[in-house]
């Protein structure tokens, strides 16, 4: 397994590095840059900030530069965030974004779990057809439109919770966008899991343990659930992505102090620095979570194994 995990990272380091380059030649090919305004500086002025933050050197210099920097850890300045660092803005908005995205995977995982199992176990029942009908609607309808439509039924009809703000230690702002990041993911993972039961259902070796008399509880329990969640290990990597990418529209439109908002508004500003540094952190999170997967579904299917 040590030699699995190193060869897998080995091949996840020249990836980020591929992604690092991409994005900062790209950035700098987008018309506009981070000192354009909408009254022109003068040209004395504009020179300045040119110099002062290296832009006035050649691509080739800065992105070697920029490497030189990212090697010990520093993300450079931002370039509207006036006083601030890249690094400083993404520690300020990472614990709302790391709340708000682990409290929508749990919840996606402890209900749709349970719930694609008890369809499955219902096969063709009420209970499957209205479980398989939540699944689809929760994947029919992005967040960005579930969230507007919480806050209209429960935020200005019903008056229970916030529709928008944030307010350090209270749940009540987090409800309604943990709800519309958690529905997508929850609908592919009860579809999964059902799916995976109903095969798993089916094998022998399930057969053989309910004529030896044990209780179906058991059966799922200790022989049928774990390889019924090979598909939705699979998933876990392009369900962590969902919610990320989920979370710059919903912090947006929630008005929450995430990370979200710095790619959006780094892009607006053509903030390079930011929108690099959010880049490599995305993408460090889903290569990340890549690598977990592949760990798990070697612990779920032992016939994978860690193979050479």
């Amino acid at each position: 397994m040590p030699r699995y995990f190193l060869k897998r990272l080995g091949a996840a380091i020249p990836t980020l590095f591929i992604i690092v380059t991409l994005s900062f030649f790209l950035t700098r090919l987008a018309p506009g840059g981070p000192f354009d305004e909408q009254r022109a500086l003068p040209p004395e002025i504009m020179a300045n900030l040119q110099s002062a933050y290296g832009l006035d050197q050649p691509v080739w210099v800065q992105y070697g530069r920029y490497l030189r920097a990212l090697s010990h850890g520093d993300f450079g300045p931002s370039f509207r965030y006036k006083d601030f660092t890249v690094s400083e803005l993404i520690a300020q908005g990472l614990p709302v974004t790391l709340e708000l995205g682990s409290i929508a995977m749990a919840l996606a995982l402890a209900i749709g779990i349970p719930l694609g199992t008890l369809a499955a176990l219902h096969r063709h029942s009420a209970t499957d057809y209205l479980a398989v009908s939540l699944a689809v609607l929760g994947i029919a309808i992005p967040s960005f439109v579930v969230l507007p439509l919480l806050g209209l039924i429960f935020g200005i009809a019903l008056h229970w919770l916030p529709v928008a703000g944030w307010e350090p230690g209270s749940i009540r702002y987090l409800i309604l966008p943990v709800v519309a990041l958690t529905l997508p993911p929850l609908a592919y993972i009860a579809r999964l899991t059902r799916g995976g039961m109903l095969e798993t259902l089916g094998s022998p070796f399930i057969r053989t343990a309910l004529a030896k008399g044990l209780p179906l509880r058991t059966v799922i329990g200790r022989h049928a659930l774990r390889p019924a969640l090979v598909p939705v290990a699979g998933y876990l990597a392009p369900a962590v992505a969902s919610i990320m990418t989920g979370s710059l529209v919903v912090e947006s439109i929630a008005g929450l102090p995430g990370v979200g908002r710095y790619l959006v508004q780094g892009a607006l500003n053509r903030d390079y620095t930011l929108v690099l540094g959010m880049v490599i952190l995305y993408s460090s999170v889903l290569i990340g979570m890549g690598l977990v997967v592949d760990l798990l579904h070697a612990w779920l299917d032992p016939r994978v194994g860690f193979a050479r």
